[in-house]
C-alpha cells in the first residue's frame, strides 16, 4: 500500500533548493513589483519623449539633407551637451523654433542677448546662470527653507505637461510617478491658475486620485504646497511644490510673500533661459549641422 503521506514529504526541490518561507516569497514578489513599476516609468518617458525627438530628428534630415536619425540624434546630443542642458529640451526646441533661412550661416543672426535677471531673491552666493540644474536646485532649496520641509520638487511646463526636473528628499516611487503630471494634483491646479495651492491634508483632499493619494502618502507627506512659477508675462513656466510630514495649517503672509517673489524670480530666469541658452544650442547646432555638410 502506498504512503501518501511518506510521498508528500518528499517533494523534490531542484538544485538542492530549500522551499520559500512566506516572508521570502512576499519580498520576491515586492521586489519584482519594484522592478516592473520602473519598467513602466522607463516605458512611459520613452513614449512621451520618443516623439518630440523623433519630429526633431524628422526636421534636421530634410533641413541639413543629413543621411539619417542617428547623425541628426548625435548632433542634438552633443549640442546638448555643451550647453548643459537635456536634449529633449533641444528636440523640442528645433520643433517649435521657426528654422533658420535657407543658406543662412546664422540660425538667428545678430541678435542682443539680454542679462540674465536677477536671482538674488534665492539668497545665495554667485551662480551660473547659464546652468539650469544649479539654479533650480537653489530655487528647490530656497522654497524649502521658506516652508520649512525638506521634501520637494521643480517641475518646468513642456508642451502643456510638467516634467519633473528636480527633487529632494522623496523616494523613486514618488518621483516615477509623477515624472510627467497633467491630471488632478496641486502641481497642476497651481499650474493651471498660476496661484499658490495649499493642501492641508492630502488624505482628505478631493483633488487627487486615488493612485496618486497613496503615493504621496507613502512618501511621508501629508501637505503640499505648490508655487507657480511665473514671469513677467504672467505666462506659469513651472511649479515648486514642498512636501509636508504633518498636515498644514498654511502659511503666515510673510511666507507667502516669500514665496511670490521666489516664483517671479525663477518664471523670469526660465523665460531668458529658454529666449538665451536654448538658442544658443540651437545656433550651435545649427553650426554643427552646417560642419557636417563640407
Amino acid at each position: 500500500m502506498t504512503d501518501h503521506r511518506r510521498d508528500h514529504q518528499l517533494v523534490h526541490h531542484p538544485h538542492g533548493e530549500q522551499p520559500s518561507s512566506p516572508r521570502e516569497e512576499a519580498e520576491r514578489l515586492a521586489a519584482q513589483a519594484q522592478q516592473l513599476r520602473q519598467q513602466v516609468f522607463e516605458l512611459e518617458v520613452q513614449v512621451r519623449a520618443r516623439p518630440k525627438i523623433a519630429l526633431a530628428e524628422g526636421v534636421l534630415v530634410e533641413r541639413y539633407g543629413l543621411p539619417d536619425a542617428d547623425t541628426a540624434f548625435a548632433l542634438m546630443r552633443q549640442a546638448s551637451q555643451r550647453a548643459n542642458i537635456k536634449l529633449h529640451q533641444v528636440a523640442v526646441a528645433v520643433a517649435r523654433v521657426p528654422g533658420p533661412a535657407r543658406g543662412a550661416s546664422l540660425w538667428f543672426g545678430e541678435r542682443t542677448q539680454a542679462p540674465a535677471p536677477p536671482l538674488t531673491t534665492l539668497g545665495v552666493g554667485t551662480l551660473d546662470a547659464r546652468n539650469q540644474g544649479e539654479v533650480l536646485g537653489a530655487a528647490l532649496r530656497r522654497v524649502l527653507e521658506i516652508t520649512s520641509t525638506h521634501m520637494g520638487n521643480v517641475q518646468l511646463v513642456e508642451d502643456g505637461t510638467l516634467r519633473m526636473e528636480r527633487h529632494t528628499g522623496l523616494p523613486r516611487q514618488f518621483t516615477d510617478h509623477f515624472a510627467f503630471v497633467d491630471g488632478r494634483t496641486a502641481c497642476s491646479r497651481a499650474a493651471d491658475g498660476g496661484n499658490q495651492v495649499t493642501v492641508k491634508e492630502v488624505a482628505l483632499s478631493p483633488g487627487f486620485d486615488d493612485v496618486s493619494r497613496h503615493v504621496i502618502l507613502s512618501a511621508g507627506a501629508r501637505g503640499v504646497h505648490s508655487v507657480p512659477l511665473v514671469d513677467d508675462t504672467r505666462t506659469v513656466r513651472g511649479v515648486i511644490s514642498s512636501h509636508h510630514s504633518n498636515p498644514l495649517d498654511g502659511f503666515a503672509r510673510s511666507q507667502l510673500q516669500a514665496l511670490h517673489h521666489t516664483s517671479r524670480a525663477i518664471g523670469t530666469w526660465i523665460d531668458w533661459h529658454r529666449r538665451t541658452v536654448v538658442l544658443d544650442a540651437l545656433e550651435d547646432l545649427h553650426q554643427l549641422a552646417l560642419a557636417r555638410q563640407k
